[in-house]
């Protein structure tokens, strides 16, 4: 019984050596870790069957496998193109403007000496309009930035009648603006200076009628009227312009208009 019995363990171990040795290999093979650097052994099996057998291998529970890259959120890696918007340098450029108001005349009046930038322009007054004398009534100087804009008003004196004159004392009311100043070149590259919407306006005193007090004293009756031009004009850079003429009062004077422009040195 004994015999049998140690027989039969040996042929059972023999024939499980020759299985285990032409039947199935198991093989461990090393794949990277879902994080980190270092690497850790899983089991992958490999079945060789012999012919005409089936053979199946399950190696432990199953093991998660990374099909793809994520990162924290759900947020994918994009490529964001980065723009970079380069601001362009403003223009500071800033002008001087002067703005002449003269009056011409037939009266007699005081003899008063003209700036000389304005010797050009009264040569072409005196050729074309029929006044003998003319006189400086407001000079204004001003600056004004590339592209802006002016605007000003201002009270002046009487603009006709003499000091001894009952209106003498009597101011006017004056306003000028220019929607817009603006360097430009023209077609053949020259340089002008551009004013649109050149606006000026004035109401001055005219004694329409007089009054008798109770004491036989006389008074003046003066109504303001108002006058003034609109235009829009293009001037060389520091050569004075006519912009218009303006006839009011009883006696025909004349309000006459100069422009002036030029970039400023500072």
């Amino acid at each position: 019984m004994n015999l049998r019995k140690t027989l039969a363990i040996a042929v059972f171990t023999t024939l499980f050596a020759g299985l285990v040795a032409n039947g199935q290999q198991l093989k461990p093979e090393t794949f990277p870790a879902l994080s980190g650097d270092a690497s850790k052994p899983i089991i992958s099996s490999q079945v060789e069957t012999l012919n005409n057998e089936e053979s199946t291998a399950r190696i432990g529970p199953r093991v998660p496998v990374q099909m793809g890259g994520a990162y924290p959120f759900g947020v994918t890696q994009t490529t964001t193109a980065v723009q970079t918007k380069i601001e362009q340098p403003q223009d500071e450029t800033n002008l001087d403007t002067q703005l002449y108001m003269l009056i011409a005349t037939n009266q007699v009046v005081d003899d008063m000496k003209l700036p000389a930038a304005l010797d050009s322009v009264v040569k072409q007054l005196r050729g074309s309009l029929p006044f003998k004398n003319y006189r400086l009534a407001a000079t204004l100087i001003n600056r004004v930035k590339n592209e802006g804009r002016l605007n000003l008003k201002w009270i002046g004196g009487p603009l006709f009648a003499s000091a001894s004159s009952v209106s003498g004392g009597t101011p006017s009311f004056n306003e000028f603006s220019v929607n817009s100043v603006k360097l430009v070149r023209d077609a053949t590259g020259r340089e002008f200076i551009r004013m649109d919407q050149f606006r000026f306006g004035a109401r001055v005193p005219i004694q329409t009628s007089s009054t008798v007090a109770s004491t036989g004293a006389g008074f003046p009756v003066i109504n303001y009227e108002p006058t003034g031009l609109g235009t829009d004009i293009s001037i060389r850079e520091g050569e004075p312009a006519i912009v218009g003429t303006l006839n009011v009062g009883p006696s025909g004077d004349a309000i006459i208009l100069v422009m002036t422009a030029r970039r400023t040195l500072k």
